[in-house]
């Protein structure tokens, strides 16, 4: 078996290196009390090109701090009941990309929405209101702050959590049958989602990002998604004088520390060859889900697409 990383048994043992703020509770807590204070208004703007079968929507929602939050809604037409929904995420610096692939959900009888995340390329605001580095680098976007719910990762995390929300608000949605899924950013967003929605039914995280920093680190793989960690150290901290503080701070938005809140069925896919995000990293977490759980392990693949798991994610959120 190829092995980038630990062999196949220490994955499934390991917990993680990054360290865990002593408050990490009641921090999450918090945000979801400030998160669910906004309620599920939504405005649903109708997309321009009718769609036989399907209704298609521009969503609109205000995230914590008054960030205007885009994102995609569609639901299959003439609904006789209601029916299961998907929430999904994007990856890095990216965007939800167009309406016509989501479309593929609705046939299957989904409604399903998608979330921009805020500042990345896409239209969702990013408030901004951070001392340091905001051309780029949303992972250590509020390191510079004393208080750690300036962590720009802290907003998209409720953003996502807030999504499920509204989902689940909607008339034609069963809200006990409401899934996630997403790959790299979208992965980490998955869990994050999953940990801070205790109602969401399931979650299928693809080679999850936001998982581990310290361990990214300590394998020398502090680049690419997970540059602005060495960026950081390099620009401000050079000798690691505040090593162990900058990784408790960043403990507050590692999924690992989160994953014990997690009540949905979980269906992991990872690739032993991950050299982005670590299988380690991934399973971190993983390790820590005390849902019900399993892992498909890809051993010859990196971070790409994994053949086979759109069709395996169908049939996990058809069986919710």
């Amino acid at each position: 078996m190829p092995i980038l990383d630990m062999p196949l048994s220490q994955l499934r043992t390991f917990t993680g290196r990054n360290e865990c703020p002593a408050d990490i509770d009641a921090f999450w807590d918090k945000g979801i009390a400030e998160m669910e204070a906004l309620g599920t208004d939504c405005e649903l703007i109708p997309w321009s090109i009718q769609v036989p079968g399907a209704e298609c929507f521009d969503l609109w929602y205000t995230g914590v701090g008054g960030a205007r939050i885009h994102g995609h809604y569609l639901r299959p037409r003439n609904i006789q009941g209601k029916v299961p929904a998907v929430c999904l995420f994007h990856g890095y610096t990216g965007s939800i990309g167009d309406m016509f692939g989501k479309l593929a959900w609705v046939a299957a009888g989904f409604a399903v929405a998608a979330m921009d995340c805020r500042g990345q390329g896409n239209p969702s605001e990013d408030k901004g209101g951070v001392k340091g580095n905001t051309m780029h680098g949303q992972i250590i976007r509020g390191l510079f702050e004393e208080d750690p719910e300036k962590l720009l990762f802290r907003s998209i995390f409720l953003d996502a959590a807030q999504l499920a929300r509204i989902v689940m608000a909607m008339p034609e949605v069963d809200e006990t049958r409401v899934g996630a899924t997403g790959g790299s950013q979208g992965g980490g967003l998955t869990l994050a989602c999953a940990a801070l929605t205790p109602q969401l039914n399931s979650a299928a995280p693809c080679v999850p990002f936001l998982c581990d920093y310290r361990r990214v680190w300590e394998m020398d793989l502090d680049l690419d998604a997970y540059a602005e960690l060495r960026n950081y150290f390099r620009y401000y901290d050079p000798l690691h004088e505040h090593e162990t503080e900058i990784f408790t701070r960043l403990g507050y938005i590692d999924n690992q520390h989160i994953a014990h809140r997690t009540k949905a069925k979980v269906m992991m896919f990872t690739g032993l060859l991950d050299n982005i995000c670590p299988p380690s990293t991934q399973f971190a977490a993983f390790n820590k889900l005390t849902s019900p759980k399993e892992v498909k392990i890809y051993p010859d693949f990196k971070h790409e697409g994994l053949p086979g798991s759109a069709d395996m994610i169908l049939k996990f959120m058809l069986d919710m």
